[in-house]
């Protein structure tokens, strides 16, 4: 009976496995099948596409529209860059608006820094030229530091003659005939120096 039994479940094994490799042949012959026919309505819709002149031109507009959108950001993009560009020089444009004329005023500030050293320059002109001083720094005007003894910059100083000195002084500021101004940090006139040699 043993012997039966084993029988019986070699038989049902034999018949289960059978079964299985039948199904999966055909699930596999149908989705071989599945596949044949989706790659035959593509081919078929592609023909289609190919001489039915509205699929055509659905094509084309797709291309064109997809091309406009491209264009479009590109544009928005310049935009944008020279939005940016304009706000930049306007601020610049407000920040040294006021360059000529403060650069109109230097010399007459110079003229009162040599008067001030003279004995006969009197208290109420001293205010007047404090209170100037006090307007144009107000307006962003600002003096260089005194750069003597320092090395020549030619960035920060216009060198109007060199002297003879010591090899200590070579390529320094030995004097300043003129000072230099900033407007906001911007030159608007060079520390006019003279240089040792």
């Amino acid at each position: 009976m043993a012997d039966n039994l084993k029988m019986d479940n070699r038989f049902i094994m034999k018949n289960w496995f059978k079964k299985k490799i039948m199904e999966t042949k055909d699930t596999l012959q149908n989705e071989d099948i599945l596949q044949d026919e989706a790659i035959d309505q593509a081919e078929i819709a592609q023909d289609m596409a190919d001489t039915n002149p509205i699929s055509k031109e659905l094509a084309t507009l797709q291309a064109q529209i997809s091309e406009l959108k491209n264009k479009l950001l590109y544009q928005q993009a310049e935009f944008d860059n020279y939005r940016k560009r304009m706000m930049k020089e306007k601020a610049d444009i407000i920040a040294l608006a006021s360059r000529d004329t403060l650069a109109a005023i230097i010399p007459v500030l110079d003229d009162f820094d040599r008067a001030s050293k003279n004995e006969q320059f009197t208290e109420g002109v001293n205010l007047i030229w404090q209170k100037m001083l006090s307007t144009v720094k107000s307006k962003g005007l600002s003096e260089m530091e005194n750069p003597q003894g320092t090395d020549f910059d030619p960035d920060m100083h216009e060198a109007i003659t060199e002297v003879p000195m010591g090899e200590d002084m070579k390529g320094k500021v030995v004097d300043t005939v003129e000072k230099g101004y900033l407007l906001n940090d911007k030159i608007i006139r060079f520390a006019k120096v003279v240089v040792g040699n």
